[in-house]
């Protein structure tokens, strides 16, 4: 059961759970005993490589997130609080004049409840949605309609079109029910970031755009931030890009090698039909040239060489867009299944480097904080609730050194914490999930991503072979195209399972991963009962029924080393 502390301070366990943290870290360092051969066994780390997770979020991981002091206050433009009346006209002039500002700008909302009924677009760096809080006297922005209602200009036309083309319907017989799959199940938001006329979400490829590249690489080492560019004269130290390497040659490629090693798993289409796509994508900044060396910001998610190419290209995005300190409450609705959501979706995050949502509520949506295209983006103290049943929580896809902190699921979930298609070197750090938990890792090439420190509260919804109860922890989704579940250094770093019932005092319960990826790493999975973890393929395991107590955050642990 959850505990009133929990309930009334939504941040309680998870602001002990980083006190924590943060302390172990600064401490001094644990002998090499008490740590996980992972950490300090030369041979283990040499055979099993551990990604520094520590460079996701805002800055990469050590910048602080900036106060903007200009503002540009909501009520001039008419928006009034608890007077009952629509506030969408005025909400969308005061956004106009932030986008015409010369300088970063912060649109300030009032205590109390605005309604909206049309999308705030983002669409320039430097602008930050700001309340005065996501608790009681703070802010709400209230959403009576959904999306499916509203005219959003043509945005989700290419995959209304890509859903139709491919036949990409829900069908249940038995229900009745045949019905095309929602847009609103992985796309849009009522809080919507952009750059004008981009393209985030790549469905059509007759809709794709040429790739504007910058410099092919000459070499490069897989965790090395170390490259050689043979010419360098089109680089400047400051650009921020993307590295992009291909696949192709084929089913056995080299890069599905680095993806997957040498898995037996079956490895899906999607990752050779499409050669003229990236099949991985790192956006990152160019920190020094000296010569033919380049460093970079963050360390290479794979090696670069004859048989490996990449290049840099450039990278249309935003810059310094923030959402802050309100809360997103929807009406309470009907849950129409899976694929099949009307689009009470609260945040759609595209297109930016360097930005933050953090100190909002969420309540009664489809999804509440939905991403694309995004990189070095922190996401702290969000709280999802409502006895709606969303699709996710907050989702990482199609991302890069993304850090979800201190996020509280209260609601029911289809995929609770999710890494999703192409997600890389993201983390879920002090996460609690209280309802229908799943560490849902989404197939699509999504590779070196972390859960960190996260407690999970699980009620068995099944029997192993041998009666013992069991929950399906890790249970994703994903197409049969993008197979398997991850790639290669997907780690489950101190995960503390709470059985709430169903295990007797002294009892067992079996965790399952029925169908994950290659060369995964669980580290001091934990709990309050005894667990036997069932994981397909065999991952790296280490201190199963033992928490990390020396280091109860990987990420804070590596972040520290680094500073």
């Amino acid at each position: 059961m959850m505990t009133s502390l929990a309930r009334a301070f939504p941040f309680y366990s998870n602001g002990l759970r980083a006190m924590a943290a943060c302390a172990a870290v600064m401490a001094a360092p644990a002998a090499a005993e008490n740590l996980p051969a992972i950490l300090s066994d030369q041979t283990v780390k040499d055979d099993h490589p551990l990604p520094d997770y520590s460079y996701a979020g805002y800055g990469f991981g050590t910048a602080d997130i900036p106060h903007i002091a200009k503002t540009i206050d909501v009520a001039e433009f008419g928006a009034v609080p608890d007077d009952g009346k629509d506030d969408s006209k005025a909400l969308l002039a005061a956004l106009k004049a932030a986008h015409e500002s010369a300088e970063p700008v912060r649109v300030q909302f009032h205590a109390g409840r605005y309604v909206l009924s049309e999308i705030l677009w983002i669409e320039r760096s430097g602008i930050v949605l700001s309340g005065m809080g996501m608790g009681e006297g703070g802010t709400e922005l209230f959403m009576p309609r959904p999306l499916n209602q509203i005219d959003d200009g043509g945005a989700l036309d290419e995959i209304r079109t890509y859903l139709e083309e491919n036949d990409k319907y829900e069908r249940i017989p038995d229900a009745n029910l045949e019905v095309l799959f929602s847009p609103y199940s992985w796309s849009a938001g009522f809080i919507w970031t952009r750059v004008p006329n981009g393209r985030h979400a790549t469905y059509l490829e007759r809709y794709d755009r040429p790739i504007q590249a910058v410099a092919p690489i000459a070499s490069g080492a897989q965790f090395s931030r170390e490259l050689t560019v043979t010419d360098t004269s089109s680089l400047e130290v400051g650009d921020v890009l993307q590295i992009n390497w291909h696949n192709r040659a084929g089913p056995d490629g080299p890069l599905v090698k680095s993806l997957y090693g040498n898995t037996k798993e079956k490895i899906g289409s999607r990752h050779w039909e499409l050669p003229d796509r990236p099949l991985v994508r790192q956006a990152t900044r160019i920190e020094a040239i000296e010569g033919n060396n380049v460093t970079i910001a963050d360390p290479l998610l794979h090696s670069i060489n004859n048989e490996l190419p990449a290049y840099f290209s450039s990278w249309e995005h935003l810059s310094d867009v923030g959402i802050q300190d309100l809360s997103l409450a929807f009406p309470e609705n009907p849950d129409f299944g899976h694929h099949n959501e009307s689009g009470f979706n609260g945040v759609y995050f595209t297109g930016v480097h360097n930005g933050w949502i953090r100190n909002v509520r969420i309540a009664n949506s489809d999804s509440g904080i939905l991403t694309d295209d995004l990189a070095n983006v922190t996401i702290r103290n969000i709280v999802t609730e409502g006895d709606h049943t969303a699709h996710y929580s907050v989702h990482i896809g199609n991302v890069h050194n993304v850090l979800v902190e201190g996020l509280t699921v209260y609601n029911p979930t289809v995929h609770a914490l999710s890494f999703n298609t192409q997600s890389t070197k993201s983390v879920y750090k002090d996460a609690v999930v209280w309802t229908t938990p799943t560490l849902d890792q989404h197939a699509g090439a999504n590779h070196q991503n972390l859960y960190d420190n996260v407690t999970v509260h699980v009620t068995p919804d099944r029997k192993a072979d041998d009666g013992t109860p069991m929950y399906d922890l890790y249970k994703a989704g994903g197409a049969g195209y993008w197979l398997p579940g991850h790639g290669r250094y997907n780690t489950a770093w101190n995960v503390n399972v709470l059985v709430a019932n169903g295990v007797e005092p002294g009892g067992e319960i079996v965790i399952l991963g029925a169908s994950e990826g290659p060369d995964a790493r669980i580290v001091g999975m934990h709990g309050n009962r005894k667990i036997r973890l069932d994981h397909t393929p065999e991952p790296y395991l280490e201190w199963l029924n033992r928490p990390v107590e020396g280091i109860p955050s990987l990420y804070a642990y590596q972040l520290h080393q680094r500073r």
